[in-house]
């Protein structure tokens, strides 16, 4: 459990007390960036080896979505909310300027940072990789291309959100008495492609891991996640001014989890943004190349400058 004052983790706090818990790992002088975990999932998700992080110059800030791991529940959250709780982590730990990166269900929560007014230029840059487009984007057909585990867990079938609520619930607890069989279900969907990455046993731990922290307190962080993904965002992508954030969108052509076609609608949608399409990679192929987008993630264009921390205490 995250203690708030222990090195490397602690609690932030919303506007009504609620709590969620971060984790700081990297360099400790080096540039902030938030990276948002995927569905589900938590703070101690998969990420660069702190050695990596050290020699990119990367302070990597995760944390558990509310309802997830340690971070209390907010119940009804929309994917824009994630905003709010990005920004009184930044402001515990004094960060004036950081960039954000999500992966998958993550990615969704990135791109409303860069949406949202109060943090627009405090935010430098954005990724977002295999993540997913809004429910009711114009012109594209969700389920398209999606493996059939995942259009049941979206709730794709026709069921009601009784019925969805009830299936998460069903797969968590599932997950809870063994984490492993959450991820043999994940595996047995997968690709040639996410299978040559997966095929890593130490991965392969460490997504379980992350599977069971997530599912610790209950199955109502992937709940929320997947109702949040499913309504009404609260914010409308076109809204992202790249002029103030700059944005990246990377894909694997090959996704099945979270097809190609969300990015390649994000792209249309938000201007000026950046994609990339990588041909024969997939969902999981976003953990190699997260090391990448980090790298392009820590140039920041309105200060060029590393120098952004301001009163930090120690330990933070």
């Amino acid at each position: 459990m995250a203690r708030e004052g222990e090195p490397g983790t602690g609690f932030a706090y919303r506007a009504d007390s609620s709590r969620v818990a971060f984790e700081v790992s990297g360099a400790p002088d080096g540039y902030p960036v938030f990276l948002m975990h995927g569905t589900p999932g938590s703070r101690r998700g998969p990420k660069p080896r702190g050695i990596v992080l050290h020699r990119l110059g990367v302070r990597l800030i995760t944390y558990d979505r509310p309802g997830y791991g340690d971070s209390d529940r907010s119940e009804g959250r929309t994917v824009a909310d994630a905003a709010r709780d990005v920004e009184v982590i930044a402001d515990q730990l004094a960060l004036t300027r950081f960039a954000v990166a999500g992966r998958s269900g993550g990615g969704p929560h990135a791109l409303a940072c860069a949406a949202d007014a109060r943090l627009r230029h405090r935010v430098s840059r954005v990724a977002a990789l295999v993540g997913f487009a809004p429910s009711n984007a114009g012109e594209l057909d969700w389920y398209s291309g999606m493996n059939a585990d995942n259009v049941n867990g979206f709730g794709g079938n026709g069921g009601d959100t009784a019925g969805l609520v009830e299936e998460i619930r069903r797969r968590a607890e599932r997950a809870s008495e063994d984490p492993r069989r959450l991820l043999e279900d994940v595996m047995a969907e997968m690709t040639a492609a996410d299978r040559r990455v997966i095929n890593d046993a130490a991965l392969r731990r460490l997504i379980t891991d992350t599977y069971e922290e997530a599912l610790r307190a209950g199955p109502y962080g992937w709940i929320d996640d997947v109702l949040a993904l499913r309504r009404d965002w609260k914010f409308d992508p076109h809204m992202i001014d790249t002029t103030a954030t700059r944005v990246r969108l990377w894909h694997g052509a090959e996704d099945t989890f979270a097809p190609v076609s969300h990015t390649r609608w994000l792209a249309t949608r938000i201007p000026g943004a950046e994609i990339e399409v990588q041909p024969g990679a997939a969902h999981f192929d976003a953990m190699k190349e997260l090391p990448r987008i980090l790298r392009w993630l820590t140039v920041d264009d309105a200060t060029a400058s590393r120098d952004v921390l301001i009163g930090a205490r120690p330990g933070q």
